[in-house]
């Protein structure tokens, strides 16, 4: 019989013990390690600074709940429907992570890095002065508008002057010494944008994360992931609340009660 092998760096058992990374779990790492320092352990496949880490809860704390927003309400409304079922509320409301919601963390952390990548051979030095990172970013965001393309991490639907996450976590970025290429060219996009767009839009939360995560070396195929992960815990709460203060029967209600029938056939 032919034997196979299956080859990982993560977590593995015997009957006596468990390890992860190739640590004891319960002696060296239960009680040492906090769940976002093993997060990131686990996605970036190295052990972060401290540093690293205050940045990366700061992005967890920044994306777990904001509020009714789609994916808790349709956390609540699951859960209404299928209380036997918690897995089945989270997963509805992480499925909506997408390019409105939670996505763009992803997306505005693909969209720095790939512009960084175009420009790899001229440009700015991480220390240069903001103007040399201003002509980078004109030329980004021009580009997005002459392809017809939204540029990531522009605008909130609520926040329309100042997303309030945004400068605190450039702020404790500089604290720790992780302002890096992405969030400085994050930050010179907000600075330039209007002369190509016309208005002034706010740099949102999702879009400094992404940049953040992003300086973290992170892999960008995994930035979601952070964004999902962060959001778990948010719609934990909210599925925690429905149970003590129930609102989607009442938003069920409210919309079945408010419905009108169309005639498709006068539609057109």
């Amino acid at each position: 019989m032919t034997e196979h092998a299956y080859p990982t760096s993560l977590g593995a058992s015997t009957p006596e013990t468990i390890s992860l990374f190739g640590h004891d779990l319960a002696e060296d790492l239960m009680g040492s390690v906090g769940f976002g320092e093993l997060a990131f352990w686990l996605l970036a496949r190295r052990r972060p600074t401290k540093g690293e880490v205050r940045v990366f809860e700061a992005v967890l704390v920044a994306l777990a709940d904001h509020g009714f927003t789609p994916t808790a309400i349709a956390a609540r409304m699951t859960w209404l429907s299928a209380p036997d079922s918690l897995q089945g509320a989270i997963a509805s409301g992480l499925l909506g992570g997408g390019s409105r919601f939670l996505g763009v963390t992803e997306d505005c952390g693909r969209f720095l890095a790939d512009v960084l990548a175009e420009h790899a051979e001229d440009r700015p030095a991480d220390d240069a002065p903001d103007g040399a990172w201003d002509e980078l970013a004109l030329a980004a965001v021009r580009a997005q508008r002459e392809a017809g393309r939204f540029v990531p991490g522009l605008g909130h639907p609520v926040h329309k002057d100042r997303d309030p996450r945004t400068p605190r976590l450039f702020a404790i970025a500089q604290e720790e010494g992780l302002l890096g290429p992405h969030l400085r060219l994050f930050a010179a996009i907000g600075r330039v944008h209007e002369q190509v767009l016309g208005r002034r839009l706010p740099l949102n939360g999702a879009g400094v994360c992404g940049a953040a995560l992003a300086d973290l070396d992170l892999p960008p195929a995994l930035l979601r992931g952070v964004a999902l992960l962060a959001r778990t815990a948010g719609l934990l709460g909210q599925i925690a609340e429905e149970q003590v203060h129930p609102l989607a029967r009442d938003i069920y209600l409210h919309v079945d009660r408010a419905s009108t029938y169309l005639d498709a056939e006068s539609e057109g």
